[in-house]
């Protein structure tokens, strides 16, 4: 056990890739000791974890898939016992599925309420039990929750809304532990799990561009920060107008 107590610990869901990558990344550089899981590509995490490490800071990477409520638990308990109660967590771990309305099979349907919603509960659920008072959660929607855009959206969208109002409901129930619960609503960004239709929607968006995952890490690195104390219950749309 390596654990130092004056260091603020972060657990990052779906941290090996995209946005969970580059939030993992810049919660290190303002220096958290920062925990993330993976499913699917124990090599990217390992990158992200050797990333961190090589700029001095502390990190590890834990296998855990968002479904599986007792694997979110290990993960958490790992994170606490070697950095300390976590002071912020982030739930990036999602899936994206476009289908429209008559064609989503019920398994598809099922996979995404599974990892976009029930995951997400399990994961706020999980870890703001081992919070410390006063302590950051964060999860990463989707502006889909405003406006889709796009035909064959409407699972995916219907679960980032899901996610808005479990948010707000959220804030509430941890207040009196002073725990703030905030929601950040991408628009498109540059990731792997969205590089196939990005072209499609880049002319779409005002400013001309899509983002990159820094951009959204920079907005995770405000809310787990010490200025985002006052605000909760929110959800925070970046999109470059995207919905306006």
């Amino acid at each position: 056990m390596d654990r130092q107590t004056d260091v603020r610990a972060a657990l990052v869901f779906g941290g090996s890739r995209g946005i969970g990558a580059a939030a993992a990344r810049r919660l290190a550089a303002d220096g958290f000791s920062v925990a993330l899981t993976y499913v699917s590509r124990p090599d990217k995490a390992a990158e992200v974890v050797a990333a961190i490490e090589a700029g001095g800071g502390r990190a590890m990477a834990l296998e855990a898939d968002s479904g599986d409520p007792a694997a979110l638990a290990r993960a958490v308990d790992a994170t606490v016992s070697r950095f300390g109660a976590l002071h912020a967590a982030v739930v990036n771990a999602g899936v994206h599925r476009i289908n429209m309305l008559q064609s989503v099979p019920l398994e598809e349907l099922q996979l995404m309420l599974d990892v976009n919603v029930r995951g997400v509960f399990l994961a706020l659920q999980v870890a703001t039990a081992r919070m410390r008072d006063g302590g950051r959660a964060i999860t990463i929607g989707s502006n889909t929750a405003i406006r889709t855009g796009t035909p064959g959206s409407s699972v995916y969208a219907m679960t980032k809304a899901a996610v808005a109002a479990l948010v707000r409901g959220a804030a509430l129930d941890l207040a009196p532990r002073r725990i703030t619960v905030n929601n950040i609503q991408p628009g498109p960004t540059e990731t792997d799990m969205t590089s196939a239709f990005l072209p499609q929607v880049t002319e779409r968006v005002p400013l001309g561009r899509v983002a990159q995952p820094e951009e959204i890490a920079a907005l995770v690195s405000y809310l787990a920060g010490d200025a985002a104390g006052y605000m909760t219950g929110s959800s925070l749309t970046i999109d470059g107008g995207f919905v306006l």
